[in-house]
């Protein structure tokens, strides 16, 4: 296949796991069934997923100074990343998560400390146009500092790169900076809060699509889990629908479907073809624990497709 050139823009962060029988209540101590530690942040998580789904990657983020930041250069070094250009702080942690995964459904709640992720400056990004310009796709998420996520999105704009938001953790953002991307990528929660629309399934999908177009957005798709994903391009909606899975940790379903789908934008395919990859990428995801560790192959979402690899 061909490899197209993706750059991540994002957050790292030290992953905590506790898989648990249910959610504890307020003031309840649990004993975990399992515990484990490991790479994570949805940039990171981003990042290692459209590596694995076929894209020559470079890696964009900022950690502490820290033990957790050391974790996290052994981590990106290894990876096998075209690039890694990683910044540090002395003034804020390495982001962490503090996650449970609990249930029949792996469900998961998860509590983040952004740390170094929100002191990303217009210096530091600056530093970076040459690798946005080289890129055919920019991809960034909601877990940084906005100002420095609007600047890399300017600068994209600027050298005609290819730009996919995926607005996760939600944080408000203007229509202005919505309808600068190429490409938006909610959930349905993401969605509810990007338009005041209830979406709980995919009538309520069109609806806030048709919401979200009016704002200026010419594209998005927006997951829904089980459900599938919608597909709308200027109103014209089609339904990618979701792959059987038997689900271990969905923690990172959304940062697997959005950089797989990056990788297969960047090596030429439609956006159709691209979101049918994703969701088949993202089914293999939550049947293994884990984040950017669980993220499985090109190969192995080509055989979930049921289609031999080209």
């Amino acid at each position: 296949m061909k490899k197209g050139k993706v750059c991540v823009f994002g957050s790292f962060n030290l992953d905590i796991v506790a898989g648990m029988a249910r959610f504890p209540k307020p003031g309840e101590s649990l004993i975990a069934r399992n515990s484990m530690m490991g790479a994570g942040g949805k940039g990171a998580n981003q990042a290692v997923a459209a590596l694995r789904a076929g894209a020559r990657v470079h890696y964009i983020g900022k950690v502490g100074r820290d033990d957790f930041g050391m974790f996290a250069r052994r981590h990106l070094d290894n990876a096998g990343f075209d690039a890694v250009t990683l910044f540090s702080t002395s003034e804020c942690p390495t982001g962490n998560a503090l996650i449970y995964v609990a249930g029949a459904d792996a469900e998961n709640m998860i509590a983040v400390d952004p740390g170094a992720n929100l002191t990303v400056t217009d210096e530091e990004v600056e530093q970076c146009r040459p690798a946005v310009a080289a890129a055919d796709i920019l991809l960034t998420q909601l877990e940084n500092n906005l100002p420095a996520i609007e600047k890399l999105i300017n600068i994209a704009r600027e050298n005609g790169t290819y730009i996919i938001l995926n607005p996760a953790p939600f944080q408000p953002v203007s229509d202005h900076l919505l309808a600068q991307v190429d490409l938006l990528t909610p959930n349905a929660t993401e969605c509810t809060l990007l338009t005041g629309i209830e979406v709980h399934d995919i009538p309520s999908a069109q609806l806030a699509a048709h919401a979200l177009h009016a704002k200026g957005i010419q594209a998005l798709i927006v997951t829904l889990g089980t459900q599938g994903a919608l597909l709308s391009v200027n109103g014209e909606t089609q339904i990618i629908a979701a792959c059987p899975a038997t689900p271990v940790d969905t923690t990172g379903a959304g940062d697997a479907f959005n950089g797989a789908l990056a990788s297969q934008l960047a090596a030429g395919s439609t956006l159709s073809e691209a979101a049918q990859f994703a969701s088949a990428y993202a089914s293999v995801c939550v049947e293994r624990a884990g984040a950017a560790a669980s993220m499985p192959t090109y190969e192995e979402a080509r055989e979930r497709m049921g289609v031999g690899v080209v």
